[in-house]
């Protein structure tokens, strides 16, 4: 295992000293919140698709491959298909508004009444899913090290916490990168072939499992039913996301970089269930199907290549948890912290004020408090498909609707939103309780009382202002905060 550990070592190495370069870039808010909105079409697709392909994607793919076969790619296809939409519907609208979080949009859209029950809730998705891809690290230290549980979480949660303060978003859009390679390498040219070999080919594999391993739609209807409304809608909507779409370069970059990103996590999805689906072959007895993957690796590879695939899967845990860290700090000091307090004046627009190097500190040091905190809840929590179930339902319930309902409909009012965003969170918090946090219905019923409630009193209430509604068109169509400002109607 020595020559494993050295790859291992090197490249966590490089992950810190990609955060000591990226501090030395990262001179302003923009810079350090959004790259300073320089990145190509690249760095975009890469990181794009580094940050949605975690742990759960990785790992947990393989595992519903190994229980359900190639249907198990259903999940992960979601995904993609969320970025997909997002990428050729939303992506070039949300880029030219020029803010940093949906916070910020909602207020934009609505006249700045929407901000702090807003960011509660996507502080709330952020955090559990910034503490379930922490979670993760448990998983492939104990593998590479052995190492106990807390210990595990603690070195892959200080590695990423530090990297992520030193340099903000250019740091990890540079540490992105080189596990989007890592990723491709390691899983997509190294693991699936060598595990198809393995197995016996597919038609070997046909011959000793099930029909229903083979069938498209074998994990059910309504799971995958679920799975789109969880993840599709999500990725259109998280600020994890969407602060993502902010780094591009243009709104070109937006559209074509997230194409290009979303196809990449489809052919991922399916690259995952046919790894699960191998694993179930060589061993249809594991205990857990999660379990499959570290399995796999440890059993099959060759040393060397062993080691470059558990960085793999140590580059999608860290991808998704970067990215969560940062979403989760940005929505707490600029969308709860700044308002809460009343220090941080806005512009009539709506868009936070990007002269101050001070907020520079201030955004890195939100980064370490939510760091150690989402450290210290992934060492308390152990179920981590609850943790991400809660997270994504808080947020579709929550903000589906008034989001995507101030991107489509002119009607909509702040009342509705506001409204929208209590009922609904308050329905999924609900339901969950009764029903069960797994459960279907919380998502469904919840999202349905968020339409509802959105529509019913957007309807109830004074249309909104035409001088914000003015406003809002000339930044959607990628006018300057100041030139869309004086767009404002004289009279107003």
């Amino acid at each position: 295992m020595a020559v494993d550990y050295t790859v291992i070592v090197v490249y966590l190495a490089g992950m810190l000293a990609m955060g000591w370069w990226g501090m030395r870039r990262a001179k302003s808010k923009s810079e350090f919140l959004v790259a300073g909105r320089r990145l190509g079409p690249a760095m975009y697709s890469g990181t794009m698709a580094a940050i949605v392909l975690g742990g759960a994607s990785t790992i947990g793919g393989v595992g519903l491959g190994y229980q359900y076969g190639l249907s198990g790619a259903w999940m992960v296809f979601t995904i993609g298909l969320g970025i997909l939409a997002l990428s050729v519907f939303f992506s070039a609208r949300i880029a030219r508004l020029k803010v940093y979080t949906v916070s910020e949009m909602l207020d934009l859209r609505y006249g700045g009444r929407a901000g702090v029950i807003s960011g509660i809730v996507m502080w709330s998705y952020t955090l559990m899913l910034a503490v379930t891809s922490t979670i993760a690290y448990a998983t492939i230290f104990d593998v590479l090290f052995d190492l106990p549980r807390t210990l595990a979480i603690v070195i892959g949660g200080a590695i990423v916490v530090a990297y992520s303060t030193l340099g903000g978003m250019w740091s990890i859009t540079l540490t992105d990168m080189v596990q989007f390679v890592v990723k491709t390498i390691g899983v997509l040219l190294l693991l699936l072939p060598i595990a198809i070999v393995k197995a016996g080919g597919f038609s070997g594999m046909e011959a000793k499992l099930p029909t229903s391993y083979f069938d498209p739609l074998g994990i059910g209807g309504e799971t995958i039913f679920t799975y789109v409304l969880i993840y599709t809608f999500g990725m259109l909507i998280g600020q994890d996301i969407w602060q993502r779409v902010f780094t591009a370069r243009s709104d070109r970059v937006a559209r074509l970089g997230g194409t290009v990103a979303g196809t990449y996590c489809l052919v991922y999805a399916l690259a995952g269930a046919v790894i699960g689906t191998a694993a179930k072959v060589l061993y249809p007895h594991l205990g857990s199907a999660d379990d499959a993957f570290a399995t796999i690796v440890k059993d099959e590879l060759p040393v060397g290549v062993r080691g470059l695939v558990l960085a793999a899967a140590l580059a999608a845990v860290m991808s998704t948890s970067s990215g969560a860290l940062i979403a989760c700090a940005t929505v707490a000091n600029n969308d709860i912290w700044s308002r809460l307090r009343g220090a941080a004046e806005r512009s009539a627009d709506g868009a936070a004020s990007d002269t101050a190097h001070d907020e520079v500190k201030g955004n890195r040091l939100f980064i370490l408090i939510m760091g150690v905190g989402v450290i210290g809840t992934a060492i308390a929590l152990n179920d981590v498909v609850e943790a991400l179930t809660v997270a994504y339902n808080l947020l579709v319930g929550g903000l589906l609707v008034p989001i995507l309902g101030g991107l489509l409909w002119k009607r909509g009012t702040a009342q509705g939103a506001l409204a929208s965003v209590v009922v609904g969170g308050l329905a999924v918090i609900g339901l969950m309780a009764g029903y069960g946090v797994l459960a279907n219905q919380p998502v469904y019923y919840g999202l349905l009382s968020s339409l509802v409630a959105y529509v019913a009193v957007s309807l109830a209430t004074r249309p909104t202002d035409e001088a914000v509604l003015t406003v809002w068109r000339a930044r959607l169509a990628g006018h300057s905060p100041e030139l869309a400002s004086e767009q404002v109607p004289a009279h107003q």
